[in-house]
């Protein structure tokens, strides 16, 4: 009789930790250029070497290299630099806020602006974006109002949301951008039934998805995917892929010998890989994916290789987890430096207009603060009146509620 080995399962570890340098040669990375550019009406099956691969425009040099170059005028790559300024400025200036007291938590996309802020751009007015809690960039590239921002954060007595959200869940639907979910996965089939609702209205807006690498191990991840291709909806799917969750490292959501972008392929989605922190690859592969959906053509799912540089939030210490200069040593750099270079390179931007911009930004944040202040911090002791918990629930209040209010002398 034969004898077996015991079975035993695998658990995947990160290549470093504390004390010892990540090895990063998991992340198979493609030289900028290389990657092939299909035409938009490609058929799914025919995209999944896109999702094994990854899509680089900007070389080491700073140069746009090869097919996916996209063709964008000088207004808007400077008014995409300075979004991504704002938003690591806006990030800085608000972890500060936090460890004041000013409010209970906050979450930077430090090391991530380029994805929102060129994705952003990419889209139209009226579509409908479904964030996750570190895309901040998609609304301040649109010159959204900073203190509305900072009064959600702070839930004072201007916060848009009355205190009934966390920090950093904005909800701003006129700005294209859905209320955030705290159930993480949750935004993923709103965002597919929005842009199924879109196609049945006979609308021309399109949704688009984002989620974490770390919640694509939700259930509500792959129902999105299963309607999206189904039904062909309109809709972008972002796998935003910064390596960790809160402290467990990609591979533990599925992206060990394999990648999330293989995900769409297994579905029959059009799949890309791109380099998250190239500000021309996310807003080429942006532009493909919702010229695509706008065309009939389908869903694309896209995943976004990039690194959270910061902590997961202010309640959460990297150090504990992986090695504390991780981010220095991320082989796809920094996405503010990088695309920085390239401008300076085609003469749009010079380091006098990066300094001076820099300092200019840092007043605009304080100033949109000090307003916000004016109407309260967490440390202030600001807090909202007992009525406004019945408002905003019922069109027209029940009369067992109407008789607790009144009992309550409210």
């Amino acid at each position: 009789m034969t004898t077996s080995q015991p079975l035993r399962l695998h658990v995947p570890e990160p290549t470093g930790r504390p004390g010892k340098n990540t090895d990063f040669s998991y992340l198979h990375l493609s030289p900028a250029g290389a990657i092939r550019r299909p035409p938009i009406d490609v058929s799914p099956v025919e995209t999944s070497d896109l999702a094994f691969s990854l899509i680089r425009v900007l070389d080491d040099k700073g140069n746009a290299v090869g097919p996916w170059a996209p063709d964008i005028d000088a207004a808007t790559l400077r008014k995409g630099m300075r979004a991504m300024m704002k938003t690591r400025v806006f990030d800085a200036r608000m972890l500060i806020a936090q460890r004041q007291k000013k409010m209970s938590f906050y979450m930077q996309s430090l090391g991530e602006e380029a994805i929102g802020t060129a994705h952003s751009l990419a889209l139209q007015d009226g579509d409908m974006c479904f964030p996750t809690y570190r895309q901040q960039s998609l609304l301040l590239v649109r010159d959204v109002s900073m203190v509305d921002m900072i009064c959600q954060l702070f839930s004072n007595a201007r916060d848009p949301l009355k205190g009934r959200q966390l920090p950093v869940m904005y909800s701003m639907r006129d700005e294209g951008f859905f209320s955030i979910s705290g159930n993480l996965a949750t935004q993923f089939v709103q965002a597919v039934g929005w842009g199924m609702a879109s196609a049945i209205k006979g609308d021309t807006k399109i949704a688009s998805a984002w989620i974490g690498d770390g919640a694509t191990a939700e259930a509500d991840f792959d129902t999105g995917l299963t309607f999206a291709h189904v039904y062909r909806a309109p809709v972008i799917l972002n796998v935003v892929n910064n390596q960790w969750a809160i402290s467990t490292f990609q591979a533990i959501a599925g992206g060990e010998d394999t990648t999330f972008a293989a995900r769409g392929a297994g579905c029959g989605i059009a799949s890309l890989r791109v380099d998250g922190n190239d500000f021309l690859a996310v807003y080429a592969a942006s532009k493909w994916a919702a010229d695509r959906a706008r065309g009939n053509l389908g869903p694309t799912l896209i995943e976004w290789v990039t690194y959270r540089a910061g902590p997961h939030s202010t309640s959460d210490d990297p150090t504990k987890y992986r090695p504390a200069n991780d981010w220095e040593c991320f082989p796809l750099g920094d996405p503010v430096a990088r695309f920085k270079k390239y401008l300076v390179n085609i003469g749009v931007w010079s380091d006098q207009e990066h300094e001076a911009t820099q300092k200019e930004l840092e007043a605009e944040v304080v100033a949109a603060q000090k307003e916000a202040e004016n109407y309260g911090t967490l440390s202030s002791g600001y807090a909202p009146s007992a009525a406004e918990m019945f408002e905003d629930v019922y069109k027209d209040i029940p009369e067992h509620l109407r008789l607790q209010r009144q009992q309550l002398g409210i």
